[in-house]
């Protein structure tokens, strides 16, 4: 168990499709660089994908986590994720939908503090409904990355989310502008992109990045940041994730 209680970021978006998992996963690689203990929670609970983007094979999921804790059997975390390998572990998605409808939102503080106790840095991915458990989650992890694509209807509702934030005071997120999802969709400017939403865009992951052999990575089980090449062959790309960790460890040190 840490001595120092970990932090907590939530990957979120208003629409599908703008690499939230892509995003988590490449992060996850980058700070088990810098030293720190991950666990990725997929709290996208009815079609979650990061154990098919590690393909890794797992016994245990979020649901066995819940079922146990509710009838007393639960031991330790430890017990319910997966090892990727030594630096990261991920706490995988029900493998039946029906089971994930079955999680409530009020098992998220539990799972939370569970893996901040044990781990140095907590990626929660989960898909882009505003449902009750999703709104539960973006209130109780430390920090929100919230990821936007080059696309109308996209900004458009990261647009309308940002207004819920501010309307409820949020202050707790960052945005990170994804045009490497959609390399092909160079309609807006940087400006026009935070003129349309109404906020600044922290960072920024350009269209290099955009890997037409993605899906063999992918069937590779392998996290493209923790390759040594990584820095030199996407160097904007590494430093926008590396900035990403960095300022995540900086407001740990704040807090």
């Amino acid at each position: 168990m840490n001595s120092v209680k970990g932090k907590s970021i939530c990957i979120f978006s208003a629409k599908g499709g703008v690499g939230k998992t892509v995003t988590a996963v490449n992060l996850a690689g980058v700070f088990s660089r810098l030293q720190k203990k991950v666990v990725i929670i997929d709290f996208d609970l009815t079609g979650g994908g990061v154990a098919a983007y590690l393909n890794k094979p797992f016994e245990k999921n979020s649901y066995n986590f819940v079922e146990d804790y509710a009838n007393n059997h639960y031991q330790s975390l430890k017990n319910y994720v997966t090892k990727f390998d030594d630096d990261i572990d991920f706490l995988a998605s029900p493998k039946d939908p029906r089971q994930g409808t079955r999680i409530s939102a009020s098992y998220i503080e539990v799972i939370l503090e569970k893996a901040t106790n044990e781990y140095d840095i907590v990626i929660v991915d989960t898909n882009h409904t505003l449902s009750e458990f999703n709104v539960t989650l973006l209130d109780k992890c430390d920090e929100v990355l919230l990821v936007v694509s080059n696309d109308m209807l996209d900004l458009k509702n990261t647009r309308n989310l940002i207004h819920i934030f501010k309307d409820a005071e949020k202050t707790n997120y960052k945005v990170m502008l994804n045009n490497s999802v959609h390399p092909s969709k160079k309609y807006y400017s940087l400006y026009d992109v935070k003129s349309m939403i109404k906020a600044n865009i922290d960072y920024l992951i350009d269209s290099s990045f955009f890997l037409k052999t993605m899906d063999q990575y992918i069937s590779d089980g392998v996290i493209l940041t923790k390759e040594a090449k990584m820095p030199k062959v996407y160097p904007k790309v590494y430093r926008a994730f590396l900035t990403i960790c960095n300022d995540l460890m900086e407001l740990e040190h704040e807090k």
